[in-house]
């Protein structure tokens, strides 16, 4: 049985493409259970359509990995897919918290709900038996359609208790020379980097408002040290890995096992190859001591999740679960490591105003990041934000891709919050941090300013226009 598993193309506003490190488990864990002939087709990298991909190579069964924002166009691949005659699955955040809307589409057959991994080699089985009602009735976490079309959702499946038991990301599928480095807006963009993501634990305990976790879970649950140390000397020795990206919700949730890892980098030479943060660290789980061992194991820049710079936002609307003392230490302690630092803030939470949002470009201006990442508070399926705003506010999204997080303009509409305050505070919070004269000067030395010079004007004028 032929399976190509599929992510859809994601069109980001800047240069940046990095691995699906989702599909690579899936594919790792077909492979595992006996499948060989399987092949990964990310869209954002590809050179050929996939009809073109599907009519040089047919195959049996198509798996798509998919955020809310990307739903639509993976049903524009699930159709084409059918179209070629292969069963369809769809899989990741939107199909696991809507799977009835998901499944709607008449080229989709099935849904995975959850961590996929499991689940799939199953469906695969299934469909090489015949797939008769019982089999499929049996997969837990499973959505699927009948004969005659009715939809049946299997009771679900728990969160894979030992993380250990999951076989490793079939990392040689990525056409890994089609991907950049993993932060080119601070560093410059390199076509030729051979950048890999690694994930060391699953799910965050956090219960930020904004946040959804449907695949990984509120449960924290970490790989041993060990068991990552070998993913990563493989990435660094077999691999020849020129950057190491961790994916993690919350990978220093336990400080004892962050600062072992880091010794354990050290320990073992792993350290030339640098690494980056790629989500945002919590800042209340940091010390000065945890940042110097990541300097010393390789570490080129770690991200802050700050969201807001007012206190009761921060607290009672964002639920962070952190004070901005935290963050400023953790800034402090970052800094004074030699780290690159990454600031991610968000804008047009319900209940702010001109003076909230002032307060967080304020902050941003203060702890002056390498990056600042501003963003428009989006609702998505599943957080406690989407419940708020449907309850109390209006949404405006008229498809889920206008959900996108880099979105310039509001997903909603809530009392006493004047949406176009939140775009005007959002333009204005890029030009009062990227238009001083350091910002303009760094930006003016990068080789990807001028490699991407079309690009980065369109962004100039989407991000700092009023």
């Amino acid at each position: 049985m032929k399976i190509l598993l599929i992510s859809p193309e994601a069109r980001l506003w800047n240069s940046r493409t990095h691995i699906h490190n989702g599909l690579g488990y899936l594919a790792g864990a077909l492979r595992a259970a006996g499948y060989h002939a399987l092949d990964i087709f990310d869209g954002a990298v590809e050179a050929e359509t996939l009809a073109e991909r599907l009519t040089r190579d047919p195959v049996d069964v198509v798996g798509i990995s998919t955020p809310t924002p990307l739903i639509e166009a993976a049903w524009e691949y699930a159709r084409v897919a059918k179209s070629f005659g292969a069963v369809t699955i769809l899989g990741g955040p939107h199909p696991t918290l809507l799977p009835d809307e998901s499944l709607q589409p008449t080229q989709i057959d099935m849904v995975v709900r959850g961590e996929g991994e499991a689940a799939l080699v199953q469906v695969v089985r299934a469909l090489e038996q015949g797939a008769p009602k019982n089999n499929l009735a049996q997969i837990l976490g499973l959505s699927w359609k009948d004969a005659q079309g009715k939809i049946h959702h299997n009771v679900a499946r728990p969160l894979e208790s030992d993380l250990e038991a999951i076989p490793l990301p079939a990392y040689d599928l990525f056409k890994i020379e089609r991907y950049t480095n993993l932060q080119p807006l601070t560093d410059g963009l390199d076509p030729n980097a051979r950048a890999y993501t690694i994930l060391t634990s699953r799910g965050c305990p956090y219960k930020c408002t904004y946040c959804s976790k449907p695949i990984t879970g509120d449960t924290w649950r970490a790989r041993s040290v060990e068991s990552v140390l070998q993913e990563w000397e493989m990435l660094v020795r077999e691999l020849r890995a020129t950057e190491i990206g961790i994916t993690d919700d919350i990978w220093n949730l336990n400080l004892k096992r962050a600062k072992a890892l880091c010794r354990g980098l050290i320990d073992r030479g792993l350290n030339t190859v640098p690494w980056v943060t790629i989500h945002g660290m919590k800042v209340n789980h940091t010390d000065a001591e945890l940042f110097c061992l990541m300097k010393q194991a390789g570490c080129r820049r770690v991200g802050f999740g700050v969201e807001s710079g007012d206190p009761e936002i921060l607290k009672n609307v964002v639920k962070k679960a952190q004070t901005l003392t935290q963050v400023r230490d953790a800034f402090k302690h970052a800094r004074a490591a030699g780290l690159q630092t990454m600031g991610f803030f968000i804008y047009g939470m319900p209940g702010e105003d001109a003076a909230t949002m002032d307060k967080t470009t304020d902050l941003a201006l203060d702890l002056d990041p390498d990056l600042a990442h501003f963003m428009i508070a989006a609702p998505y399926p599943g957080t406690a934000l989407w419940e708020t705003v449907k309850r109390d506010g209006k949404l405006y999204a008229r498809t889920w891709s206008d959900l996108a997080i880099q979105s310039d303009h509001t997903h909603f509409e809530y009392p006493g919050m004047d949406p176009k305050l939140v775009e005007q505070k959002w333009h204005e919070a890029y030009r009062r941090f990227y238009f001083r004269p350091k910002r303009l000067w760094r930006k003016a030395t990068q080789l990807d300013t001028w490699t991407h010079f079309p690009e980065r004007v369109k962004d100039a004028f989407r991000f700092f226009k009023a």
